[in-house]
């Protein structure tokens, strides 16, 4: 899940000040989206509509905006770092005084959430904030005292971020117990970390033990270490799950036995809709059993299997049971071992998903062959795609013309991730074609590390200097010469959009050269006839 406490200001490339007009649209588009995204204090406060929350953000803005100017102008030979510090430590402060105050009830508002009702502050008890810490006996007993209040209405909990010992967990059992029947959700990720192993596994089975028989929407257990051993602790909770809406069993060691353990535990997986196992010790063998669960999951909406060290065998067999998921909206399989078999099996399946909106699949080893497969494939079931992400995957000149045929469909995309291949200037010139026309919604296009020189990186800039809402170009990692960098910003102040869209080029290696690249003379002379051959990028319409 999105959380705003990850909301970090910094990542908006703030340098000096004052920002730019860009830079401050970024930063209420950015808050905007905290505001209106689920997270923990979503649902203990409630969820802010859209048109709302912009409305919160734009106001957000400007109140520190004017604050953060007039700190600098009383230091007028500052360098504007700390104007940018105020700015950003404010728009944090009145954004979480924002989410606190939860959603507006007046009539008034523009665009109600119809599906979300206000929930009541007394429906979530988190004591998830501030910095890790053990709790024991005592401490557990005042932090879940709200709990224990007759007549309580809480139906949500998050232990997150709290390392519980044996005697806290005795406490909180008889406590859970008493108002288990009226949970829908509980968070208990990361709550026995440091704990010896003995310990950690009796703990999770008095939680276990305590929480069995809730009819739970949503569940947590990530981030414990869990293994085998840990899966088979929470065996009453998990066993007595039949309404499961959301699993998230990530950063938790799930080799072959623990998804085994898994695929057996939970009875009844019909109605998921997210199904996240980032970062675990899966491998081909385990991905046989996550492929059975997800084969009994025809609703999920979010499927997550990153960095689950999935080769090729567990690739295809997790490709096609994903093909019972018609429903699915978000998919990421990143930083597996796929190989082109696994991409050929992967593309048959999206075929079948055409309610995609984001799709991420960086480092899977796909090489041209089935990275070709895969983008036509797309094409035709998912133009709408807002986020396709293909980095690392050694893709050349060779998928060039597939590729840049499968983003011209997509005139939704939003973010563009292609680093870390190998397009060559060859490449670069026909996908970045395609993306000249149209996609008036693209924000991101990451090409860094791509062996691209000058002829490439002018197209690229060229591609995005006119777009409204683009607001970043990561061209870094590549061998543009200091001739090529000019040319790229003098595109960019040229169009729309300002140097502040240009991203770090502390990698660039003006002086570098690809390997059997031909002289930055021979690319340009080359982009006449790769402008011909574009002449056949077009959509592919249907009958």
């Amino acid at each position: 899940m999105d959380s705003t406490q990850d909301f970090q200001p910094r990542t908006f490339s703030i340098k000096l000040w004052p920002p730019s007009e860009s830079t401050r649209l970024m930063l209420v588009e950015k808050m905007t989206k905290n505001l209106s995204t689920e997270s923990i204090f979503s649902r203990k406060y409630g969820l802010l509509g859209k048109q709302e929350a912009h409305e919160n953000a734009k106001r957000i803005e400007e109140l520190c905006f004017a604050s953060a100017d007039e700190h600098f102008k009383r230091e007028p030979d500052g360098d504007g770092s700390s104007a940018v510090q105020l700015y950003a430590k404010e728009t944090s402060k009145l954004m979480l005084e924002v989410l606190k105050k939860g959603p507006s009830t007046t009539a008034e508002l523009e665009t109600p959430v119809a599906d979300t009702p206000l929930v009541p502050a007394d429906t979530v008890l988190d004591i998830s904030g501030g910095k890790r810490a053990f709790i024991e006996a005592d401490e557990a007993k005042e932090l879940l005292s709200p709990l224990t209040k007759p007549g309580n209405s809480y139906k949500r909990i998050c232990f997150s971020n709290r390392s519980f010992g044996i005697g806290a967990a005795n406490v909180a059992g008889p406590i859970l117990e008493a108002v288990k029947n009226q949970l829908t959700e509980v968070d208990i990720s990361d709550f026995v970390a440091g704990r010896p192993e003995d310990e950690a596994l009796d703990v999770m089975r008095i939680f276990s033990k305590a929480l069995e028989g809730s009819v739970l929407r949503y569940l947590n257990i990530s981030d414990n270490a869990l293994g085998e051993k840990g899966v088979r602790a929470f065996s009453e909770l998990l066993k007595s799950q039949e309404s499961l809406e959301e699993l998230y069993v990530m950063n938790d060691g799930i080799s072959e036995e623990a998804a085994k353990a898994l695929s057996e535990l939970i009875p009844a997986t019909e109605k998921l809709k997210v199904l996240h196992f980032h970062n675990n010790m899966t491998g081909d063998e385990g991905a046989m059993y996550i492929a059975e669960m997800v084969k009994r999951s025809p609703n999920v909406e979010s499927f997550r299997c990153s960095a689950t060290r999935i080769g090729s065998d567990g690739g295809v067999a997790l490709s096609e049971a994903l093909g019972t998921c018609t429903r699915l909206k978000k998919l990421d399989l990143r930083d597996n071992l796929f190989g082109v078999d696994a991409g050929l099996a992967l593309s048959k399946t999206l075929s079948k998903l055409h309610d995609l909106v984001e799709l991420y699949l960086s480092d899977l080893n796909l090489e041209n062959e089935g990275t070709i497969s895969i983008v036509k494939a797309l094409k035709q079931s998912a133009p709408q795609l807002e986020v396709l992400e293909m980095a690392g995957n050694e893709i050349n000149a060779k998928a060039a013309l597939d590729l840049a045929e499968c983003l011209t469909a997509m005139q939704s995309l939003k973010k563009l991730t292609l680093a870390e291949n190998e397009l060559k200037d060859d490449g670069a010139v026909i996908i970045a074609k395609s993306l000249e026309d149209g996609h008036t919604d693209l924000k991101e296009l990451d090409v860094s590390t791509n062996m691209l020189q000058r002829v490439g990186a002018r197209c690229f800039a060229r591609a995005v200097a006119d777009k409204p809402a683009f607001v970043q170009l990561n061209i870094n990692g590549n061998f543009i010469s200091d001739e090529g960098i000019d040319e790229v910003k003098e595109i960019l102040k040229a169009g729309k959009k300002s140097l502040d869209v240009l991203g770090s080029l502390d990698e660039n290696e003006p002086d570098g050269e690809p390997d059997d690249e031909e002289e930055d003379e021979d690319a340009e002379d080359n982009e006449d006839e790769l402008d011909l051959k574009l002449q056949s990028v077009k959509v592919e319409q249907d009958d």
